[in-house]
């Protein structure tokens, strides 16, 4: 019987904060993953008092929403960037990130990371749940278009950071020139969504975006060339994919095209992908053999945060 309980019981246990949509669509995402159904997910917000204490009195309701717990088999309690790093071990999807959290210093980097992460999620937290409802007739377009160009004026804005990082730290010639020259088709692109997107609609985090485009682009560069190329055909790759599917969205809401405020967005967003896949096919062309086991990592880490990041903007 002691057998059959152990093989029954979850990896670990994992308390969140149901009520913060960031937290929960996160969370939905490792749910979702190989490996989530062997995890037991429990909102901190509207749990029994017994679910967050299980055999131990060391976890409160409050110190559950405070930041993230994890108790893992053996019942030891863990928070913060500990408790990701015991997720992400249990879930092959993320096993990568869990190893990048064992390199010297990465934890504490981590931690660093999701404190300051705790210190934005007052702001949309308690917000009500309707503020975004009571914005929407404001704008010309429908909530979940709104929504989405919320996210296309927030990438523009990493998009000219990520180039501007990129001429901070590169020296290369062909690399400034290739930078210039499509760092000039970023800012057209956010100027086009500035003047669509007024501040009231725009993202919240903005400092955070511009923050992570300049490090997107300035990170890359210390490497050389390749580094900077792989870096832009792995974003614009995603970029392309993005636009897509809001051009299948307006397609969705006006099939005939009969609305021209619709039409002409279209047309406007036809135009920033047709550019956007002109600077991936720029930087694949310039790529004198395809990436090794690093840089592909990178991107990868780049393709996910670009993810991530849309998922996070479309609300804040």
């Amino acid at each position: 019987m002691q057998t059959h309980v152990q093989e029954c019981s979850p990896a670990l246990s994992v308390y969140y904060d149901g009520a913060c949509p960031v937290c929960s669509r996160e969370i939905a995402v490792y749910k979702n993953s190989a490996g989530g159904e062997a995890i037991q997910w429990i909102d901190a917000t509207s749990c029994d008092l017994g679910a967050l204490q299980a055999d131990s009195k060391d976890l409160t309701r409050e110190t559950a929403l405070a930041r993230m717990h994890v108790r893992k088999a053996n019942g030891e309690l863990v928070s913060g960037a500990a408790a990701f790093v015991a997720m992400w071990e249990q879930l092959p999807k993320f096993a990568m990130l869990a190893r990048l959290a064992r390199i010297p210093g990465a934890m504490l980097v981590l931690e660093l990371g999701y404190r300051a992460f705790l210190r934005l999620r007052p702001l949309w937290r308690k917000a009500p749940a309707d503020v975004a409802t009571r914005i929407a007739p404001s704008a010309t377009f429908p909530l979940e278009l709104t929504r989405e160009l919320r996210t296309d004026h927030a990438g523009e804005t990493g998009a000219v950071m990520i180039y501007r990082g990129i001429l901070a730290v590169s020296r290369d010639a062909e690399v400034r020139a290739f930078a210039n020259h499509h760092l000039a088709t970023e800012q057209e692109h956010l100027s086009l969504l500035e003047a669509l997107d007024p501040p009231v609609l725009r993202s919240r985090l903005l400092p955070l975006w511009r923050l992570s485009g300049w490090l997107t682009g300035a990170v890359p560069a210390l490497f050389g060339p390749r580094a900077v190329f792989a870096t832009i055909k792995a974003v614009e790759t995603f970029v392309d994919q993005h636009y897509a599917d809001q051009l299948a969205m307006i397609d969705r809401i006006d099939p005939s095209r009969a609305q021209p405020q619709l039409a002409a967005l279209r047309h406007m967003l036809v135009r920033c992908q047709q550019d956007e896949v002109a600077h991936r096919d720029d930087a694949a062309a310039r790529l004198s053999k395809p990436p090794g086991r690093l840089l592909r990592l990178w991107t990868s880490i780049v393709d996910i945060g670009s993810h991530q990041a849309v998922k996070v903007c479309r609300y804040v």
